[in-house]
């Protein structure tokens, strides 16, 4: 018989883990939560290239409900944060809704049952509620380049780092100019025979206002909880001030672009390579950067930096789009992930036959950045246009765990078998009225190409406001917004008699 539970959880990084806590304080216990691979940490437990580390301070960049007063340094890096999950499993006992190497292949609404038919590697399960919790950097994104199946060196995407493959003595050639590329590239630098990065358009970069924190500090934030809290509400604080510039004010940002400016001519020397290295666009339009050591390593004399995108291989030799040419034994891809086209919306298929995929081929859209319509009792844990551009997404994250919360009441109070589907017109209102407020932001306005862009120049991930304004939004769920389905009588007189068996 196909097991049956609550809710199922797909994913167990930082949303995963939160909803499993949120459901148990909320007294739902029967749930499970799906992962794909052998331990939780999701984008975390993924990203293991050298010098990995989060770019928010580590007291926001954690659950509010599990502090941690020992973190080691202002920024930490991919191991302290990928233990701080693994100590969130164990102290919220996580552990036995865990279900390992359960990669969900699909999950199909049944209209008749009104629940979830979902296929795993583990097997089959049926579902009341499905939390989709895989993340937006999940899935990594390698450009199809023509040659690269015939480059006879070693390939990988930065979120598949092949740790037998020793890059020591090694032409290294790195595509892209992310976040993780701006970690790579100091990290492996001083080891390598030769380094050329690929870049298409420069990032802005500002220092990385990094440190060890003290064992002073650490003692006193585990002495005394109210220091830890004010820690972290200063850090929230001032990001929220920041809000407006890049939403509303995009002219204010000319300061940050000075500091950017000074950061970058203190560390490059060179009249040609400053020119190469500096932004044409506003800063905040694309992902801003923090890093004290990505300039000086490519000042160094073993590092060619090409302000090209890479067009061809042909053999061992890199060709860029301008015609420039290197020769490499290894290709780092840094080239990022599958954001505005998830992999899990080609797995889920809703109340119309048809995927989540197909039905966001036109762009992204959920109702307050979690409900999609035509999907009943499905909710995405960051979803469409919930990004951030400057601060935490544990804070979006959390809001979205409130909302969760909520809808499990709602359901509870509808009694019998019931679900909520979010109408086609709510789910419009909200993205019309995101997509408005979104032509002022330094987004849409600031003069680049960024992954916050759809195929089709729309701005379906990042979150125009707040977090406290998000967090508003999302404290409660509007049944207006919501239609409400019943199952028909014999159909659910069938279901509870096989829940009882």
């Amino acid at each position: 018989m196909t097991e049956h539970v609550r809710v199922a959880v797909i994913g167990s990084g930082f949303g995963g883990l939160g909803a499993a806590v949120r459901l148990r304080r909320e007294g739902v216990t029967d749930f499970v939560v799906l992962e794909r691979a052998g331990s939780v940490g999701g984008t975390w437990r993924d990203n293991t290239y050298p010098g990995c580390r989060c770019d928010v301070p580590s007291h926001l960049y954690s659950f509010s409900f599990a502090p941690n007063p020992e973190w080691p340094r202002n920024f930490s890096g991919q191991p302290h944060i990928r233990a701080y999950l693994e100590r969130v499993a164990d102290t919220f006992g996580l552990r036995p809704h865990l279900r390992f190497h359960s990669e969900v292949h699909s999950a199909r609404w049944d209209a008749e049952r009104l629940l979830w038919e979902l296929d795993t590697a583990s097997g089959p399960l049926t579902a009341d509620v499905v939390v989709s919790a895989t993340g937006p950097l999940s899935e990594p994104k390698v450009p199809d380049v023509p040659g690269l199946a015939d480059f006879p060196g070693k390939v990988f995407h930065s979120a598949r780092w092949d740790h037998d493959y020793d890059l020591r003595g090694k032409r290294v050639a790195v595509i892209g100019t992310g976040a993780s590329a701006a970690q790579i590239v100091p990290a492996v630098q001083p080891d390598v025979r030769h380094l050329t990065l690929f870049q298409r358009t420069p990032p802005w970069v500002l220092p990385r206002a990094d440190r060890r924190i003290t064992a002073a500090e650490q003692w006193l934030h585990a002495k005394a909880p109210l220091t830890r809290v004010l820690r972290r509400q200063l850090l929230w604080a001032i990001r929220e001030l920041q809000v407006s510039a890049f939403t509303k004010h995009p002219e204010l940002l000319g300061l940050l672009e000075s500091l950017a400016r000074s950061h970058l001519r203190k560390a490059v020397k060179d009249p040609a390579l400053l020119a190469e290295l500096t932004p044409d666009y506003r800063i905040g339009c694309k992902r801003i950067l923090l890093s004290n050591d990505y300039y000086p390593a490519l000042a160094r004399p073993n590092v060619d930096v090409v302000s090209s995108g890479l067009a061809e291989v042909r053999g061992s030799t890199l060709v860029a789009a301008d015609g420039r040419e290197a020769e490499a034994d290894a290709i780092v891809f840094g080239t990022g992930f599958r954001v505005t086209d998830m992999p899990i919306a080609e797995r889920v298929t809703g109340a119309g036959g048809t995927t989540l995929a197909e039905e966001w081929k036109d762009g992204m859209a959920a109702l307050r950045g979690t409900s999609a319509a035509g999907f009943p009792n499905f909710l995405t844990i960051i979803g469409p246009n919930t990004g951030l551009g400057n601060s935490s997404m544990i804070l979006i994250i959390e809001a979205q765990l409130n909302y969760l919360a909520d809808f499990m009441r709602q359901l509870d109070t509808l009694g019998g078998r019931a679900a909520l589907d979010a109408r086609p017109s709510a789910v419009g209102v909200w993205n019309r009225g995101l997509q408005t407020r979104m032509r002022r932001t330094v987004w849409n306005t600031g003069g680049c190409d960024s992954w916050y862009l759809d195929a089709e120049g729309r701005n379906t991930v990042v979150w125009p406001g707040t977090t406290s304004e998000f967090r508003k939004v999302t404290r409660r769920v509007d049944l207006t917004e919501y239609q409400v389905l019943r199952a028909p009588k014999v159909r659910t007189a069938a279901v509870a008699a096989e829940a009882a068996r």
